[in-house]
Formats: structure tokens, sequence, C-alpha cells
């Protein structure tokens, strides 16, 4: 049986016509672009399955068969993002190190994205995800610290290229940038995807060879 693929671009048809009600069979893939808009517009979601259940059993097949340990951390804009992605992360078996900040009080982003980059680099966790309003002051000085690789990851493509062309060992993802469900995507493609080496590795040298010339 052929599958729906519902995109963001048939939600905005919908409402184009004034129709505030979507109705899904229990097969039809919805896209997470497509999830944040039903969630901003309030679309009253009609299924026999739960809401979302078709996207989300897409998810489970993703489970990593290793487990990983990660920090989180964020300023406040991120935070109620880094708590979603912090319950994600532990039901798949990753063991979650967050560093803060705990509360939505205003704070400075480099404070959280230096504890990050410093627990990735001493090797007590294997990667790092930081949150911030767009993710790139987070990526900045993150990658201040010789050996980081942080990518601020907008879409799935990115995500993945961070992954398989840079080995990137942190993610940095805007808050205010982009909606949930797209930065649920976001992580999960860049936890399954792995580093090719290759001639990917032989650009990464010259990059530590450029750390490495500015640490003299």
């Amino acid at each position: 049986m052929n599958k729906n693929l519902i995109t963001e671009l048939d939600i905005q048809s919908l409402l184009k016509k004034g129709i505030k009600v979507l109705a899904l069979d229990s097969d039809d893939l919805v896209t997470p672009s497509a999830w944040d808009k039903i969630k901003e517009q309030k679309i009253h979601v009609v299924k026999k399955e739960p809401a979302g259940k078709a996207y989300e059993a897409e998810e489970s097949n993703q489970v990593q068969a290793k487990l990983f340990k990660v920090a989180i951390g964020s300023d406040h804009t991120g935070f109620k993002l880094k708590n979603i992605l912090s319950r994600l992360l532990s039901e798949k078996g990753y063991n979650v190190v967050d560093v803060g900040t705990y509360d939505e009080n205003s704070c400075d982003y480099p404070d959280f994205a230096s504890a990050v980059a410093s627990k990735v680099i001493e090797g007590s966790v294997d990667f790092g995800l930081i949150l911030d309003a767009t993710g790139n002051p987070s990526a900045i000085t993150a990658n201040k610290f010789p050996g980081i690789r942080a990518a601020n990851c907008y879409n799935e493509f990115s995500a993945k290229s961070a992954r398989s062309h840079n080995n990137s060992n942190v993610l940095t993802i805007g808050a205010k940038a982009i909606g949930e469900e797209t930065a649920k995507s976001i992580l999960e493609t860049w936890l399954k995807t792995g580093f090719e080496g290759g001639r990917h590795q032989k650009r990464l040298n010259k990059i530590a060879g450029i750390e490495k010339a500015f640490l003299k």
C-alpha cells in the first residue's frame, strides 16, 4: 500500500481554504515541518490512531543499538526545547548530562556552550547538544575549543552533512528559529548518521592543522 506524505505545503493549502481539521489514515506520514504548522495553527487532527503515531513509529526504528552519553545545555531561550530533547534522548536510552540552565531566567549562552564543549573535550561524554535562540552564538562559542566541531543545523540535510562530512561532535539548534518537531527530526538525523571518512578526514586534518597553528 502506498503511503501518503503530508507536507507543510499541504497544511498551508488547507489553511487557505479555511479548513482547520486534518483527517489522517493510519498509514499516512507527516513531515516534521507539517507537524509544526499543525501545532502552530491549532489544526484538529482526526485519525483512527493517535495523532503523530506514524511519525513516532518511524522514529522508533531509528533507535541506536549502542548507547551513548550526551551533554546538553542551553540559555534561557532554549530552556523549554532542551527539556523536550532531553526527554527524547533519555527515552531512547541515551545517558543525558544536563549542564543547565535550569529555569527561564535570563543568562549568558557562553557559560553553557563552554560547559558542554568542555565535557566533550575531556571525553566524559560522546557528544554535545546546545540550544539557544538561533544556534549561532553557541556554535561560535563551542568552536573556540580546539577539537570541537560544532554545527548549527536547521534541517535534516544540514544535520546529515555535519555528521557524514564534518564528523561533528556538537550539535547546536535554534529554539526560536525552528519548530519542535523539526528540531526532533534534526536530532534524529544527526544521531543516526555516521562519519564517512576518506576525503573528508583529509579536510578535517587541515582544520586540525589550523587549530594547532593558532595555539602556538
